[in-house]
């Protein structure tokens, strides 16, 4: 089993004065250059709002676009459109950039979208929204810059996501604190948008060893946090590899995403 040391796996600190985004903007862009050899689980979760997208449109917001990958496809699948990648980590963006593609990259947050009222057909999100702790406000600039008629597709995370992590750390919900399915659903009705379709699923991907499990976190932005007054020892990070190894299956140690996705309207 390949060793760990304590900053490949936990958050140095974890101060309620920072402000939330710009920590996870720095997370995400230490992340950049080597997000999309370990993000296998968003690309796959991400194909689940490919069905759901409109046979056309002429304008299109990727929000939370990360490297860009989805953004980039996007302008490949609606040649004529307007495309536009926004994302809160300015190192995702650079990232970004450096691959080209025919498309607007923005900084920005989905809080506070940094777009004209009714100026969007289609608003794309994969894995982002999760990050955001006030989905009312997110669903309410949904609804702000959707053009009426518009769509938005999204896939985001629910409680029971990465439950293997926790249990190795012993940390219950040690990411983030998911919003519910039923918090969506009011919060994108009380912004006056219609829900066309939602499921929930239960994906599970594999890794072989610990270093990997948190290489694919770590990899990808993502981070487990511990107090500021918590030391970490030896003793805690082998504890926690003999705890993930109970869960060790034929396929390899498994991490858990409980996916939402969920597609909205404006009348």
């Amino acid at each position: 089993m390949s060793t760990l040391a304590a900053h490949d796996v936990l958050d140095d600190t974890v101060n309620a004065s920072d402000d939330w985004q710009a920590r996870v903007a720095r997370a995400f862009s230490r992340a950049a250059e080597r997000y999309d050899e370990r993000a296998s689980a968003q690309r796959h979760i991400g194909e689940a709002l490919w069905q759901h997208l409109p046979g056309s449109t002429a304008s299109v917001l990727d929000v939370g676009c990360a490297t860009g990958d989805w953004t980039r496809r996007l302008a490949g699948r609606y040649p004529a459109a307007t495309v536009t990648g926004l994302d809160i980590a300015p190192g995702m963006l650079a990232e970004a950039k450096r691959h080209g593609g025919r498309v607007n990259w923005r900084e920005g947050s989905a809080e506070a979208l940094p777009v004209d009222a009714q100026s969007v057909e289609l608003i794309f999100s994969n894995l982002a929204l999760q990050w955001c702790p006030d989905i009312d406000a997110v669903m309410a600039e949904f609804a702000r810059v959707m053009a009426p008629g518009g769509r938005a597709a999204f896939t985001t995370l629910l409680d029971g996501t990465l439950e293997e992590i926790g249990f190795a750390w012993q940390r219950p919900g040690a990411l983030l604190d998911y919003s519910s399915r039923a918090a969506h659903r009011r919060a994108a009705q009380a912004a006056g948008l219609d829900i066309a379709h939602e499921d929930i699923r239960l994906e599970r991907f594999y890794y072989p060893d610990m270093a990997a499990v948190m290489a694919s976190i770590k990899g990808v932005g993502a981070q487990v946090a511990r107090p500021a007054s918590t030391g970490l020892t030896r003793r805690d990070l082998k504890a926690a590899q003999s705890r993930m190894e109970r869960l060790r299956t034929p396929q390899g140690l498994p991490v858990s995403y409980r996916c939402l996705t969920l597609v909205v309207e404006r009348p």
